[in-house]
């Protein structure tokens, strides 16, 4: 179908079957994130929270790299870092997508390419894939909820680790302590990330986003407040027509 944006040269961008598959496309430069980038994931990101055919979104890196994180005189160039620089608004639009977000990291993951799948639903890796937090060798901080989310992901002891060393951290391992979900060989990852992909994109979507939603809204909650939460999003379902819908086709099939 036609989209109602114009991705730029550097971001591939397809909706097939309820799957919006967007492609970093600049592999000379490892997939570095330059501010048209970052406009057009922005752009794609914000129509497909609204646009009921896209059920899931799909990130993934061209040839031999997922992102090797910003192109730094790209970044730079879009002088002060507030509410209107083209990376904090992929940010947002990130944060806010309604739909799962799953990535495919077919090689390395520096920097916001680490940090951005903590807002990514699912994300399956390569076997020779790495992850990287150089932030501090770069005489930076951690950004975009890194500092917080990646201690609940792996846990405080590593998360020290990751951030303030910087070391590289291998797809085994990063499977091991919980920041991913998988790792495959290389010419099997787009196959088992298309597989998770379409058994998404079959599920309902309302309970699907508002699962997604209340996951993300109760983390670090206490535990009362979580489940009168999930009270109200839980009747909230239950009174919606995929749920009467769901429920109807069960108990009609349990009675044949």
């Amino acid at each position: 179908m036609d989209l109602p944006f114009s991705p730029c040269a550097q971001l591939s961008v397809t909706l097939t079957r309820g799957i919006l598959s967007l492609v970093l496309n600049r592999p000379a430069q490892k997939n570095a994130l330059s501010l048209a980038m970052y406009t057009s994931l922005t752009e794609a990101l914000r129509w497909a929270a609204q646009a009921p055919e896209v059920r899931v979104v799909r990130l993934s890196g061209s040839e031999d790299s997922f992102t090797a994180g910003n192109d730094l005189a790209d970044f730079l160039a879009a002088g002060e870092l507030n509410s209107e620089h083209p990376a904090v608004q992929f940010m947002g639009a990130l944060m806010a997508l309604p739909q799962p977000m799953v990535a495919e990291v077919n090689g390395l993951a520096v920097g916001i390419g680490t940090t951005l799948l903590l807002h990514c639903d699912f994300v399956y890796a390569s076997e020779d894939a790495y992850f990287q937090l150089p932030f501090v060798r770069l005489g930076l901080s951690p950004e975009f909820g890194a500092s917080s989310l990646l201690a609940r992901r792996v846990g405080e002891a590593r998360a020290r680790e990751l951030l303030l060393l910087g070391d590289r951290l291998e797809a085994l391992e990063a499977e091991r302590i919980g920041l991913i979900n998988g790792v495959y060989p290389l010419e099997r990852l787009a196959e088992e990330v298309e597989w998770v992909c379409k058994e998404l994109a079959k599920l309902p979507p309302q309970a699907l986003a508002r699962s997604k939603a209340l996951l993300n809204a109760v983390a670090g909650w206490p535990l009362d407040k979580v489940i009168a939460q999930e009270l109200d999003v839980f009747a909230q379902c239950l009174d919606g027509e995929e749920a009467k819908q769901a429920i109807a086709a069960m108990m009609n099939k349990e009675q044949v």
